[in-house]
């Protein structure tokens, strides 16, 4: 049972993990490009197109799943910090800040697609509307995230303080969900839940989902290279960091 434990924990060290990544890595490039292959194709080719809002709407397969990730990389960022100040995990920390700069990214295109669309639908190109607000305001939980860890030279306090904010900007993300139920706002409503059938056409359905899955697969991607960099920057005091560098 101890054997057990141990085997499925062994990854948490640094050392374990690093070669572990890499062997992930190019996987999930794969997986990346395949369904946003299918995605874009089904999008921007197949998918009719919206009675009321033209070939316009097209933006939501690239906005939608963005702000998707942007919300749930911030989840799962601050889940990790949340463990690394709870366990004093020295590799949570490293996947809580290599997860920040694609949450960012993932914030700032679903921005700058939702000004995209929101010109045509609503003419203009921003509005003080409550989930724009609340997203504009995750983008500056990363960004403060982001610079809380830069600004901090000893690593390990550089997580603790960068997990404090990161749990205490949870509250923002279901403000971005509930948002449009809560107060009355520009932005509509969700085309997807789990608790109603979809109120778009299945092409459109499956465009998006795939779209996401793109974006899901390059967000671990991307994050498993740059913790592997993490790691060996933290690292570079162990001998096995000094030879993967001579290597």
């Amino acid at each position: 049972m101890n054997n057990r434990v141990i085997h499925w924990f062994r990854f948490a060290s640094p050392s374990t993990f690093y070669p572990l990544a890499g062997k992930m890595i190019p996987w999930f490039w794969l997986a990346s490009a395949l369904f946003g292959a299918a995605g874009l194709w089904l999008s921007f080719f197949v998918a009719p197109t919206d009675a009321t809002q033209g070939e316009g709407y097209r933006i939501i397969f690239v906005h939608v799943p963005t702000a998707w990730m942007s919300m749930f990389i911030y989840l799962v960022m601050a889940g990790w910090a949340g463990i690394g100040l709870a366990l004093n995990a020295r590799l949570s920390g490293m996947m809580a800040q290599a997860l920040a700069p694609t949450g960012a990214l993932m914030t700032f295109l679903a921005l700058w697609t939702g000004a995209l669309w929101g010109k045509p639908m609503w003419g203009t190109w921003w509005v003080w509307d409550a989930r724009l607000t609340s997203e504009l305001i995750l983008l500056f939980l990363y960004l403060g995230f982001i610079a809380l860890q830069a600004s901090i030279d000893d690593p390990r306090r550089a997580d603790k303080a960068g997990a404090i904010l990161a749990l205490v900007g949870v509250v923002n993300v279901p403000i971005i969900y509930f948002s449009v139920k809560w107060w009355n706002t520009l932005h509509q409503g969700a085309s997807i839940s789990v608790n109603k059938a979809p109120s778009m056409a299945a092409t459109m359905l499956w465009g998006m989902l795939l779209m996401a899955l793109c974006m899901w697969m390059y967000s671990i991607a991307v994050a498993l290279m740059r913790v592997r960099a993490i790691i060996l920057e933290r690292e570079a005091h162990t001998e096995w960091a000094q030879n993967v560098v001579r290597e």
